[in-house]
Formats: structure tokens, C-alpha cells, sequence
């Protein structure tokens, strides 16, 4: 539902380029400064949506050995393009309902490799495509996702209804991508001393470890909830709540999610070294954001109907069968009382 073509062009952040020196060893960067003249390249260049995304054949990476680097396509999504992420091992919940949906392994491993450290590497959560039955809104609700190499957590925030349906909203909050300061748990995310400026630096996630080595800095659109020194980097930003954070909505009798949002940036950061000509006139380094992107969905009429005639509807129906005999049996029990009282009462007469 993009308005536009996958085929139209924009002038972008040379990824190839701004990656280098990060991912390739400092002994050849004499090597890829030659590459750049000879191949006519720069900071940016004009490249399609396509591109970007899933890939292109870059001329300065053509220009390398291949002995310093083999593959010369690159790309934020390469080389991801139609190849499957897991395996996973979910629980069925056949023995312990309260535990349906819950990931136990990724990638036949029951812990990350990523960070480590006990905490930051555990997998926890689902996927938040679904959650265990009635959810609690005084808790945290966890999940994995892959593509931020990590396990993370909404907060409640508000009930209201949807087509119908009451649901719970839980939002990912600034807290779980503060700092270490202002959130010791984050500690071991902070795998960078000179980039967090000792571990200062909030709202962006290192995805390094995870990449292969390649600079990619993960963080909410527009740099929702980073540091100062980040967000002014950049003109033109302006970070909006509404448009920009992640949540999830989610019926509280079955745990099933009605309607998410899940919202990220890709930055890559890059910085001066004078052995890259094209690198040497920065006046310091940068996070720079290349893409961010919305994943939008809601249940549909149909289906939320549906859901209401199975679920919603016999649910209310016995909870008013519930009162309804509550009720006839309070009076019955109290009519029986008086009846017994007036009984006892003719006896002593």
C-alpha cells in the first residue's frame, strides 16, 4: 500500500562506502580509498527503493579484491530476501496453558550469542503474534524479535475498544532503550564505549554483534527517545509518539493480538579516518538513518465478528447465566431461610 514505485529514486546514503571501514580491516583501507576514486564513488549516491532494500551490485565493492571482500551486492535487507528466519520451538501450551505461544528456542538455541551476558542474550516472550490467556495489564508483556537481536517488552497504556472488541494496548516503552543509567538492565547492550559516550547514550541498539560487523544501529523512527547528541545530529527529524512508537493490542481473554504496530529505523553510523579521502572532511561521526519502516495490522471486520459470535458473545452470554444464578440461588437461599425461621418460630409458639 506504498503510494509510489518500488522503482523510484532517491538520493541516499552510500552504504557500501559509509559501512567500510567498519567491516573491513585497517591495514586495507589504502586499498578502499583507491576503490572509491576508481569506481567514481561517494558519501551518497542515487539509488531505487529496490535497490536499497534487497540489493544491488555496488561498483566500489567490484573494485575490491575479492579477497577483502567476496560478496560485492549490498543492500538493508540483503540478502534476506525470501529466506525463511528460525527455526523456532514454541510451546503448545498442551500442558501448562499459561505457557501457549511462548518461544523456547531460536535457531535450535536456547539463549542468544549476541551480547554476552545472561540477561540481554535470553530468548523471551512470543512473537507477538499471540500472547498466554488472560492477560494481565499490571505486567509486562515479552517478545523476540530477530531483527533487533534481542527479547523486549510492552508496558499498558490504555483499554478501549475495537470493532467491538475491548483490548489492552501495550506500548514499548522509552525505558527498555534508555540507557544503563536510567535502566541497569540495559547494561549489557552497551557494547561501545566511545559510541554511547560511555554508555550515556539511549534510544539506539548496536546491532553489530548480530550484523556480521556491519555499522547497523537500530532505533525508533526519527530517533524516537534517543539522547540529544543523536537526535540533533540530524536535521529534519521530528519525533512523534503517535506516529513513531511500537505497540500491540491485544484481546485480554485469549492473549491474541487484534491490532500491532511495529516501527523501526535502520542507521548506519560511520565516522572520520583520514585513510578514506571522501571520509576525511567529517567534522565528526554520525548515526545516519537510511530507512525507517511501519508494519501496520488490524483485524478485519469479518474476523472481528467472527471472533465476537465464538468467543465474545458466549463469554457475556455466561457471565449473565452466572449472575442469573447467583442471583436465583441468593433467593432461594434466602427464602429458604425465612421459611425455616418462620417454622422454628410456630414450633416454640
Amino acid at each position: 500500500m506504498s503510494i509510489g514505485s518500488d522503482d523510484d529514486e532517491y538520493t541516499v546514503l552510500n552504504l557500501a562506502v559509509a559501512a567500510a571501514p567498519g567491516i573491513i580491516s585497517e591495514m586495507f583501507l589504502g586499498i578502499v580509498d583507491s576503490a572509491i576514486k576508481q569506481s567514481n564513488s561517494s558519501l551518497f549516491q542515487k539509488r531505487s527503493v529496490r535497490e536499497v532494500l534487497w540489493g544491488y551490485r555496488d561498483p566500489f565493492l567490484e573494485a575490491i579484491p575479492n579477497f577483502i571482500i567476496s560478496d560485492k551486492t549490498t543492500g538493508v535487507f540483503y540478502p534476506y530476501k525470501g529466506t525463511a528466519d528460525g527455526p523456532y520451538v514454541v510451546f503448545n501450551g498442551k500442558d501448562f496453558i499459561q505457557k501457549v505461544a511462548l518461544i523456547t528456542r531460536y535457531k535450535r538455541q536456547s539463549t542468544l550469542s549476541y551480547w554476552s551476558d545472561d540477561y540481554c542474550d535470553m530468548i523471551n516472550g512470543t512473537d507477538a503474534a499471540s500472547f498466554p490467556p488472560s492477560v494481565d495489564k499490571n505486567l509486562r508483556l515479552y517478545f523476540f524479535s530477530s531483527e533487533i537481536c534481542r527479547s523486549i517488552y510492552g508496558e499498558f497504556e490504555k483499554e478501549y475498544k475495537l470493532r467491538g472488541i475491548k483490548l489492552y494496548r501495550f506500548v514499548v516503552p522509552k525505558l527498555a532503550l534508555a540507557s544503563p543509567l536510567e535502566n541497569p538492565d540495559n547494561h549489557c547492550f552497551c557494547t561501545d564505549l566511545l559510541i554511547s559516550r560511555n554508555c550515556t547514550g539511549s534510544g539506539v541498539l548496536d546491532l553489530r554483534a548480530c550484523q556480521g560487523g556491519k555499522p547497523i544501529f537500530l532505533s525508533m523512527p526519527h530517533f524516537l527517545y534517543a539522547s540529544d547528541f543523536i537526535l540533533d545530529s540530524i536535521d529534519g527529524l521530528s519525533p512523534n509518539i503517535e506516529e513513531h512508537q511500537t505497540f500491540v493490542d491485544v484481546e485480554p481473554i485469549t492473549g491474541f493480538t487484534m491490532h500491532f504496530a511495529k516501527r523501526l529505523q535502520v542507521n548506519v553510523y560511520f565516522n572520520r579516518t583520514d585513510k578514506i579521502e571522501v571520509l576525511s572532511k567529517l567534522q565528526s561521526e554520525f548515526m545516519f538513518p537510511v530507512v525507517w519502516l511501519n508494519e501496520t495490522a488490524m483485524i478485519g471486520v469479518d474476523s472481528a465478528n467472527t471472533f465476537k459470535s465464538s468467543v465474545t458473545t458466549p463469554i457475556t452470554v455466561l457471565g449473565i447465566v452466572q449472575i442469573l444464578f447467583l442471583c436465583l440461588g441468593g433467593v432461594l437461599f434466602l427464602a429458604c431461610s425465612i421459611t425455616l425461621g418462620v417454622t422454628r418460630s410456630k414450633r416454640m409458639v
